[in-house]
């Protein structure tokens, strides 16, 4: 294409001279060596363990013999039982001292300290979690390649809409032929659906992103809104059902939303608001998890769970609708919310911290209030199912025409308002269509057990799909790189001069490496956060920011004598 190498200098343009790496950056490449070079030991390790295994196979079954353990006068005794609970005959009091060791002790003895001094049975243990660590890290250095780098060119965006709708029609028959399964319930608003729904939502918002499709602005608020509205919805319903308040869970819940984000911003040097959906949904999680862990007895009483979702508003009501009380809760983490955006060096760094957060600040709640309802709306759908059939398709029919009339008045009233006039009325109004959309999807047991495992299989990985699409899908090139329409203005390019067939190398790669992200986010929390024991969840907290200090104050170090300087050219 004739404009590739303008688009290219642009990007080089925006770079603006030499690139310079970072702290972090230097901190971040030390730990992923580090890692590297114990994920190798571990291999070495498992190969000889392996080699020396087959070579004592190979002998034992050729010449020899087997021995009598009675004959040496008395029972061997195995070092591990068949249980693997090792041996019965292990003094009770190795046991009890295990379980009465300080902190120190605990922490010398965890398998983090003895990877890091080299013992050879932790390396050979830790061999899985070193692997996905060393994944995780390369997938990070990809990152840095795809999006600060020319090894790859970039090429600017281009809407059509037919090739917008075009290509998420064909999606959804595939989704519906090939990956349309019944599930196991009747529930109204059961897992599969909402993991169905996040999928075909995601689907759009990230075409929004490539193609610049700015005519669907305020549908894509829309999406927004409703993965919001399942934030307060699916956490207040967890926590309702299991009273599950322990602070492992809740742990792990942060570490999924913030464990990808965090090294993103470290080896991109970008600020944490450029990827606002994770500020913005950590912040409505704590909330939920703070009204229901609040005096967790009341939550029996259904006049007290009212109670405390009417003071979540009120708290929306006076945190943002009051805008001085926000700035004055936000100012003192304005190093963690504040953004600045390169094109823009002059406007308030708190500004799209609180725009972001204000367009969805009441659905959260009405997602808390419809969990609450949910039994009864449940029931009014099986009172519905079990009607004669003629009265049945009756009341069904009347519920969809009021349903879809609502929505036509909420369509031609609100929804096409421009952007900065949408905007103004969106936080009082988005639930209208979410509801809308919520009665259609379960009006009848057929809907409500049928889904499409494709875009449940996309809504699963709709937090790394989301933080992905921005450096090896897009491009920003330069730190905090964000266009007038809130995503990067270049798109990354494999294949010059065939933007569909671009597009189709590019996003499988992209939903390739998004769903590895999934997967080792998983295993890594798994290793380094445990559900149920808080004290090893404790000492792990401390020996992860003890390493990140010492990690961070070497990279200072190295960085600061001029050792690691780069530049682009």
């Amino acid at each position: 294409m004739a404009g590739e190498g303008g688009v290219a200098a642009a990007a080089q343009a925006d770079r603006q001279g030499p690139m310079i790496v970072s702290v972090g950056q230097v901190s971040f490449l030390l730990t992923y060596l580090w890692a590297l070079g114990l994920y190798f030991y571990s291999l070495a390790l498992h190969q000889k363990r392996t080699t020396r295994a087959l070579s004592k196979a190979h002998l034992s079954d050729v010449q020899l013999p087997e021995f009598d353990s009675a004959s040496k006068g008395g029972e061997s005794t195995p070092l591990v039982s068949p249980e693997g609970r090792g041996s019965d005959s292990a003094p009770e009091h190795a046991v009890h001292s295990s379980q009465k060791l300080g902190f120190f002790q605990d922490a010398a003895s965890s398998g983090l300290i003895k990877c890091v001094l080299l013992d050879q049975q932790a390396l050979l243990d830790a061999k899985d979690t070193l692997q996905a660590i060393v994944e995780f890290g390369t997938i990070m250095v990809w990152f840095f390649l795809c999006d600060r780098t020319d090894l790859l060119p970039a090429s600017e965006k281009h809407y059509e809409r037919d090739v917008f709708l075009f290509i998420f029609l064909v999606l959804t028959i595939v989704a519906f032929g090939y990956s349309l399964q019944p599930v196991r319930t009747t529930l109204l608003l059961n897992r599969p659906q909402t993991e169905e729904w996040k999928g075909w939502m995601q689907v759009l918002f990230l075409l929004y992103h490539y193609f610049e499709a700015r005519e669907a602005y305020n549908a894509i608020r829309i999406f927004i809104a409703g993965y919001v509205w399942m934030t307060g919805f699916g956490n207040f319903s967890y926590y309702y059902r299991t009273g599950d308040f322990g602070i492992g869970r809740f742990c792990q819940m942060m570490w999924r939303l913030n464990f990808m984000v965090f090294f993103t911003c470290v080896v991109l040097q970008n600020e944490y608001m450029l990827y606002y959906i994770c500020p913005m949904h950590t912040l409505f999680t704590i909330m939920v998890y703070g009204a229901l862990a609040l005096a967790p007895q009341l939550n029996k009483s259904h006049p007290w769970l009212w109670a405390k979702i009417l003071g979540c508003l009120v708290t929306v009501l006076v945190f943002w609708d009051i805008k001085s009380v926000f700035y004055a809760l936000w100012t003192p983490f304005d190093f963690l919310m504040g953004y600045t955006d390169p094109r823009k060096s002059d406007n308030d760094r708190l500004h799209e911290w609180y725009f972001r957060s204000s367009l969805d600040r009441f659905i959260w709640v009405y997602g808390m209030a419809c969990a609450m309802l949910h039994p009864y709306a449940s029931k009014a759908l099986t009172a519905i199912d079990e009607m004669p059939p003629p009265r049945r398709w009756t009341v069904r029919a009347a519920v969809v025409a009021a349903t879809c009339a609502v929505f036509a008045v909420y369509y031609r009233s609100i929804y096409v308002l421009p952007k900065i006039e949408y905007n103004k009325v969106h936080a009082y109004t988005s639930w209208i269509p979410l509801t809308c959309w919520m009665i259609v999807r379960n009006m009848t047991p057929a809907l409500r057990t049928w889904s499409m495992r494709l875009y449940g299989w996309l809504g699963c990985i709709t937090l790394e799909t989301y933080l992905s699409q921005f450096h090896i899908w897009l491009r920003s090139s330069v730190p905090n790189g964000q266009a007038r329409w809130g995503t990067p203005k270049f798109l990354l390019t494999i294949i010059p001069g065939y933007p569909l067939l671009n597009f189709a190398a590019c996003t499988a790669m992209y939903v390739f490496v998004s769903h590895r992200l999934f997967l080792l986010t998983l295993v890594l929390k798994d290793a380094a956060v445990p559900h149920d024991n808080n004290r090893v969840l404790a000492r792990n907290l401390v020996l992860m920011g003890l390493m990140l200090v010492v990690c961070t104050t070497m990279g200072f170090v190295l960085h600061s004598t001029g050792l690691l300087w780069l530049a682009s050219r």
